[in-house]
């Protein structure tokens, strides 16, 4: 059997590869040593390299009025945030959650968590595309809830909400407002103060910079509580000693997100154009999920009715086409993605899904691989089912 050497990497939602320059940044910061909370010279060196990436993060955020708190990640910062609300919630008697249906796994859990622990919990619906029903979100906060967190964009179809609008109506209630914008930073541009979000959570990993390392951006005045209790580190805020490394690769990820933000919508959104065009051309009886306009320029999700999402991966990674069936963090599970499901996907045609998620790697090429590699694989595994399609 002659291997395929042909590799497409198409899963960059998942995660992205370190840019040649985020990788020679991190390179020098390890002849940094110094640990940043020490008052030495080279503690010194390696805090203003710490603050330089802070106002980094800050500008890809454009969050001028407010703090960036350093994590590991985005499940770390939306984390903190939920725990910050549990404590207010029982400091001021008003224990209502409010979180969209297709929120990331992180969000979701906290809020079923706290749902367990016996606070007032919503879960929103969302439209056929997506969209969270701001219908029912007018009819939540009027009872008066503590807190709403809604996503910017999602990482397995694509969908950009209107937080903008979402925050108004959710600040007029009194409530607090989050949102994980770590799928949408870097991929369109990001405006903390004009959304007029309390909190919103970034990582770095998304965005062509080092795994274990996020941020969140808190609002002037939002009330923040640590998760992790220690140090007088990030305002005593998130203790610990500072990931120098991963914080500096961090700062120059973003610094290249900001200044590439144009290009990448328009290089970007024309190949995921071509893929789907070619896709819904080459194979028949397909499906695309998501809003057809307001999405993230990189995100594809297609439905491919009497074949199964896992034997289409297989088949296309034995092509060298690495893709996804939906978010990284829910693989290994065999229960259909909640996110399909809250469009109003059966479970057959849910798990008939793969998401393609592009990035500054892929080619024209590339696409054109897929669109030829793809449809005899769905011939073959369609012919091979006994579902209808």
């Amino acid at each position: 059997m002659i291997e395929n050497t042909k590799k497409v990497y198409i899963d960059y939602n998942a995660t992205t590869p370190l840019r040649p320059e985020v990788k020679a940044a991190v390179t020098e910061d390890l002849e940094i040593f110094g640990n940043a909370s020490s008052m030495h010279a080279s503690g010194r060196l390696a805090h203003t390299k710490v603050e330089q990436a802070r106002d980094a993060v800050a500008r890809l955020a454009a969050a001028a009025n407010g703090a960036i708190i350093f994590t590991s990640g985005g499940s770390e910062a939306n984390n903190t945030v939920f725990r910050t609300m549990r404590r207010l919630a029982k400091e001021k008697g008003r224990n209502g959650f409010i979180i969209s249906a297709i929120e990331h796994p992180c969000v979701l859990n906290s809020a079923l968590n706290l749902k367990k622990q016996g606070f007032n919990v919503t879960i929103l619906p969302v439209d056929e595309y997506g969209k969270l029903k701001i219908d029912e979100l007018k009819k939540a906060i009027a009872e008066k809830p503590l807190f709403v967190s809604v996503m910017a964009a999602n990482n397995e179809i694509g969908t950009v909400q209107d937080i903008k609008e979402i925050a108004s109506l959710v600040k007029e209630s009194g409530a607090y407002m989050h949102t994980d914008a770590v799928q949408a930073a870097g991929k369109m541009p990001l405006n903390a103060e004009d959304l007029g979000v309390d909190y919103l959570t970034l990582s770095a990993h998304k965005i062509y910079g080092p795994k274990g390392v996020g941020a969140l951006y808190v609002k002037k005045g939002a009330p923040l509580f640590p998760l992790i209790l220690g140090g007088h580190q990030e305002g005593g805020l998130r203790a610990g000693t500072y990931n120098n490394t991963g914080i500096l690769g961090f700062g120059k990820a973003a610094e290249i997100a900001v200044s590439e933000i144009e290009e990448y919508g328009n290089v970007i959104s024309a190949l995921r154009d071509r893929l789907r065009e070619g896709l819904l051309k080459a194979i028949p009886n397909v499906k695309i999920n998501g809003h057809p306009k307001d999405t993230l320029p990189n995100t594809l999700n297609v439905s491919f009715p009497g074949a199964e999402g896992e034997a289409i991966l297989l088949s296309m990674d034995m092509q060298g086409i690495e893709a996804s069936t939906g978010s990284a963090c829910a693989s290994g599970s065999l229960e259909p993605s909640h996110v399909l499901m809250a469009i109003g996907l059966g479970p057959e045609l849910a798990h008939g899904s793969i998401r393609f998620s592009l990035g500054w790697g892929n080619t024209a090429e590339d696409i054109d691989y897929i669109i030829e590699t793809l449809p005899p694989i769905i011939a073959k595994l369609r012919a091979m089912s006994t579902l209808t399609t």
